[in-house]
């Protein structure tokens, strides 16, 4: 039996390193993580909004439909002194609407972030020019911004006469 010892032992470590030795069984691949919005300062992103609604200002001024089509969501919804239009409602008045915008400029702006996907402007804007025969009066507005696969668009628009 002392004889078989040193042959147990050998073999011992033999097994044990032959099982060291074999590749690791891997876990399937699990699936890739969702691509992360580069992160961005909340005065980043106010001003990234605040340049996206500049330009609807002045698509609005122009009567350019495109950036309207551009910046809002499908879903998109504004509520103003015609009442409550959507993306496609919006996007066809713009080459009728009756407005002689001169020049405009936006002040005051407030961003409240609710989550990562979402923020609300507010702000004051004071148009020269007029529409429907009338003086464009000075409002104040908000806009509700969402981001939806990694582009941020406009949900929701509001405008409210100032006194």
């Amino acid at each position: 039996m002392k004889r078989h010892l040193p042959l147990a032992a050998i073999l011992v470590l033999a097994f044990a390193a032959y099982g060291m030795a074999q590749p690791q069984a891997t876990a399937s691949p699990s699936p890739k993580p969702k691509p992360r919005a580069p992160r961005v300062t909340n005065a980043e992103l106010q001003k990234q909004l605040v340049e996206m609604e500049n330009a609807l200002w002045n698509a609005w001024k122009n009567k350019d439909a495109k950036p309207f089509e551009m910046h809002l969501s499908t879903n998109s919804v504004m509520v103003g002194e015609q009442g409550v239009a959507g993306k496609a409602d919006i996007t066809k008045m713009m080459a009728s609407m009756p407005c002689d915008v001169k020049s405009f400029t936006l002040s005051d702006w407030k961003m409240t972030k609710f989550d990562a996907d979402a923020a609300m402007l507010t702000y004051k804007g004071v148009a020269e020019g007029t529409c429907g025969g009338q003086p464009i009066p000075t409002t104040w507005a908000s806009s509700l911004w969402v981001r939806k696969k990694g582009t941020w668009q406009a949900a929701f628009h509001q405008e409210t006469p100032a006194k």
